[in-house]
């Protein structure tokens, strides 16, 4: 009979896979267990505290440490227009960090950014906000998860494509915006590849028919929706005034949603 490798060394496989992936063993373990309820979250390796936002450019790797807001970053409140976490510059890559609470208006993008196994335990105003003018920009969430998100975890006012995948989401309002009101809007393109949604949640993705939004949904998990409340795509008329936008429909159509029922699984 052949015997099972010790825990250790299944850990070190485990790690390998996760590094060779750009995932977090967290995420490994998941997709190793499909019938999970929901996916595995990392630890911090060490906390920081931050009083003020943390500027970066490059490449920025802080090996799962821990980032939480303090001072005036400290409140823990829903206010908009929260000063950031973390503010990345245009070509920003940002790697294994954990978000903590307070979170405060967590990351925002100035332009193309990569956020790769980064991990939001209790969203405060908006886990990621994406900007940027030009149409070339392409926003890149690779691995990670986002929790108590009582609004959205990803505010889309830039302009360009947004690209989320192998990622995990629970107890939100929105998983994905494409701004309804800003002064300045844009086309913006939504892509979500192979994410896990776990109960309660209102809308995965939010997108304006009248500026040319669109969002292709694939390889979605829906986990404890027995009820199907969670509205895959909804749509809206979008404006630049401020006023809250008016709902145009959420039924998949090829253009504006692009999914189908095969899409989506629910568990």
């Amino acid at each position: 009979m052949t015997s099972s490798p010790p825990p250790r060394a299944r850990t070190r496989a485990l790690t390998g896979a996760a590094a060779a992936l750009g995932l977090s063993v967290g995420m490994i373990m998941t997709m190793q267990a499909p019938t999970a309820s929901a996916a595995t979250w990392p630890s911090a390796n060490g906390s920081q505290a931050v009083s003020s936002t943390i500027q970066l450019s490059g490449t920025k790797d802080y090996g799962m440490k821990r980032l939480y807001g303090t001072g005036d970053l400290g409140s823990g409140s829903q206010d908009e227009d929260q000063g950031p976490i973390l503010n990345l510059a245009a070509g920003t890559v940002l790697k294994n960090v954990i978000i903590g609470a307070p979170a405060a208006d967590g990351i925002h993008c100035a332009g193309s950014c990569t956020l790769q196994n980064v991990w939001w335990e209790d969203v405060g105003e908006d886990a990621a906000t994406f900007r940027g003018s030009s149409s070339s920009n392409v926003y890149t969430v690779s691995g990670g998860g986002a929790r108590s998100a009582s609004d959205k975890v990803f505010q889309f006012n830039g302009a360009g494509t947004l690209n989320v995948s192998n990622f995990a989401v629970q107890n939100f309002g929105t998983f994905v915006r494409s701004c309804g009101n800003c002064s300045t809007q844009y086309k913006r393109t939504i892509n979500l590849n192979t994410i896990e949604a776990t109960y309660s949640g209102n809308k995965l993705v939010g997108i304006n028919t009248n500026y040319g939004d669109s969002a292709t949904l694939k390889k979605i998990t829906i986990v404890g929706d027995s009820g199907k409340k969670i509205v895959p795509c909804q749509k809206y008329i979008g404006n630049n005034t401020g006023k809250e936008p008016t709902t145009n429909g959420k039924d998949p159509d090829g253009t504006y949603c692009k999914y189908t029922t095969s899409d989506i699984t629910y568990r």
